[in-house]
């Protein structure tokens, strides 16, 4: 581990010159040079500093090899997605997301769905409209999970709402085996995609019609994927 070889990754990451870093630690640039080659190690105060402006944790900073992270998470990119059909459904219970989950892949086979597309996309997102009482007292959640419909696939299979989606552009961002260390892998990405939109001066866009964020999974050359979408201004 490094600790000069993180302040370089980290800085890297939020785009910023030695100058620009320079200016926010209120230091010279050759004293940015200086801790990136580990000739001198910044001072306590410096280092709270730094934990605030890359948005992560002492420990971690001092620590950990971060340039590994870059192994675990894509750049973020941005991408148009046309329109699509879907049919979805929400469960709220202290386990949504794999109740949930479990009723649309059921669902899928009822439907004559995966027959028909062994292959359809199953997305999912948080359903926001959960009450404090709900969260607090009964420790409930809610999770929205939809398979994406095949151009001309219908039924009439009950058990599920068929929205559209109207054609949006996305951030995106790809983590690599996202249920290793699931609650920091997964928030971490939503954090950078939000630094991203941050740095580029973009807008979330949180539109009717439109889902505004949500997750895909999928399985490539035995390792697991998550992609997680994010509705952009302007789409």
């Amino acid at each position: 581990m490094s600790l000069g070889k993180n302040i370089c990754y980290l800085r890297k990451q939020k785009k910023l010159t030695q100058e620009q870093f320079a200016d926010l630690m209120k230091v010279t640039r050759q004293t940015v040079s200086r801790w990136e080659t580990d000739e001198v190690v910044p001072e306590l105060d410096r280092l709270v500093e730094m934990c605030s402006v890359f948005s992560c944790k002492m420990d971690e900073l001092v620590r950990e090899d971060l340039s590994s992270k870059k192994d675990i998470y894509s750049e973020v990119t941005v991408r148009t997605l046309p329109a699509f059909r879907m049919a979805r459904y929400v469960i709220i219970s202290p386990n949504p997301e794999e109740d949930v989950i479990t009723h649309m892949q059921n669902w899928g086979k009822t439907s004559g769905l995966l027959a028909a597309d062994p292959e359809a996309k199953l997305i999912g997102w948080d359903f926001p409209f959960i009450s404090q009482e709900q969260q607090m007292q009964f420790h409930l959640h809610g999770y929205v999970a939809a398979y994406v419909l095949p151009e001309g696939f219908e039924t009439n299979c009950p058990g599920v709402e068929y929205a559209t989606n109207a054609e949006a552009k996305y951030a995106v961002i790809t983590i690599t085996e996202p249920h290793i260390r699931p609650f920091e892998r997964i928030p971490n990405a939503y954090k950078r995609i939000m630094e991203y939109l941050q740095v580029s001066e973009i807008k979330e866009k949180m539109p009717e019609g439109i889902v505004a964020c949500f997750e895909y999974e999928y399985d490539k050359d035995g390792v697991h994927y998550m992609d997680i979408f994010m509705a952009m201004e302007g789409c």
